[in-house]
């Protein structure tokens, strides 16, 4: 069963050319192109079966039966230095599938199915060969999506859902030091691990009120982690663990309605100090701030939204610092802070509906020291982002 699980997902993983760019951290602003044209509003405004992962009780809101399967189109834009001139990682376009079902079952009960892709990061400068650092030639590519059957009860305007998660991950890491020592990892390693989703909303007219949690996710990338920090010298050339844990979420949110224009806003916190191999290169919690506007209509809508965390990487200073500054930024550069969307929706029937949705992230750029692993002691990474999301919806 394990197998076929896994063989499943490759297939819709293998849709994705090459690794995916986040934008909180390594996590996706938002599910499904509703959310993500309101800058990932989601925990106190209801988009249908799309809820499933961000706020299970909102299902709810579905009056029948809600079949939405899209996905999402990343372009990143990644340069780093490690002394020899900005070099740009081939790693600029991949595919996320999302698809959720979700049905009312009467009498307030409500159940469903999501499939995302939630959350990645990766570059990829294997081609670099004029120099001597060549940005190590760095590969990396992390890759998680997430399976979750929401069940959701509704009474008297207050919601409770809970959706039971089943993760799959894979990890790859290459590279060549400027001694030209190649990396001993081989091959990708995957994992499943095991959480959940829980979240209540309250409807109060045209206010909504909503509060999230999300469990932190174990995985363990066998050979990845643990050989590939040994010969960049971290823990004395020991190296550390391959836990690399997707970290626990909790949030609040809120949406007011009136005339076709709602408002909303959610504040989330990622506890990435808290999650294992994160919090050993030291990311810092984020802080998400979101807020997105809608204005509907009988058969269409115009979004758009605003979406800002702070970098969780931060330089490091003591003992690994110089590596853990490297590998990070060259590596895993989960760097962009600040996101503005628009999107929209037209239905064709009262059956038939199409999303759409586009992401802009500004440019970050995060110089840090790197002594001794650059010719010139230090590491600086540009980051920005394009990515345009659809979704088709039939009601029945």
């Amino acid at each position: 069963m394990k197998r076929s699980i896994k063989i499943a997902v490759a297939a819709a993983v293998a849709l994705s050319a090459t690794s995916a760019f986040a934008t909180n951290g390594d996590h996706l602003i938002g599910m499904g192109a509703k959310a993500r044209g309101m800058g990932g509003v989601g925990i106190g405004m209801s988009h249908g079966a799309e809820s499933a992962l961000s706020n299970p009780a909102l299902i709810t809101s579905v009056k029948g039966t809600e079949v939405s399967f899209g996905g999402t189109i990343f372009m990143p834009d990644v340069q780093t230095t490690t002394s020899e001139g900005y070099k740009a990682s081939d790693a600029d376009l991949s595919v996320i599938p999302e698809v959720a079902i979700a049905q009312n079952s009467g009498n307030g009960f409500s159940w469903g199915v999501g499939m995302y892709g939630t959350a990645g990061m990766g570059v990829d400068y294997r081609s670099e060969t004029s120099g001597t650092f060549n940005n190590y030639r760095m590969v990396t590519n992390l890759q998680l999506m997430q399976f979750a059957v929401p069940l959701a009860y509704k009474s008297n305007g207050v919601s409770v859902g809970i959706a039971p998660v089943l993760q799959y991950g894979s990890l790859d890491i290459n590279y060549r030091t400027p001694a030209g020592v190649d990396s001993t990892t081989q091959g990708v390693a995957q994992d499943f691990g095991f959480g959940y989703n829980i979240g209540t909303a309250y409807e109060m007219g045209s206010l909504t009120l909503g509060l999230s949690y999300k469990s932190a996710i174990d995985m363990m990338y066998k050979g990845q982690l643990s050989k590939a920090t040994v010969q960049f010298g971290m823990n004395n050339g020991l190296g550390l663990a391959d836990n690399l844990e997707q970290p626990a979420e909790m949030g609040i949110g809120a949406s007011f309605t009136e005339q076709g224009h709602t408002f909303a806003v959610d504040y989330k916190r990622i506890k990435w100090a808290d999650a294992k191999g994160y919090k050993e290169f030291g990311w810092d919690d984020q802080d998400v701030i979101i807020v997105g506007y809608q204005y509907a209509q009988d058969n269409w809508a115009l979004r758009a939204g605003y979406n800002h965390a702070k970098s969780p990487i931060k330089e490091q200073t003591g003992t690994d610092a110089a590596q853990k500054n490297l590998f990070n930024l060259l590596g895993f550069p989960g760097i962009v802070e600040d996101h503005y969307t628009v999107g929209g929706s037209y239905a064709f029937s009262k059956m038939t509906s199409l999303d759409l949705a586009y992401v802009y992230a500004d440019e970050t750029t995060e110089t840090f020291t790197a002594t001794g692993m650059t010719g010139d002691n230090k590491v600086s990474t540009k980051h920005s982002q394009d990515a345009v999301s659809m979704q088709l919806n039939f009601n029945f």
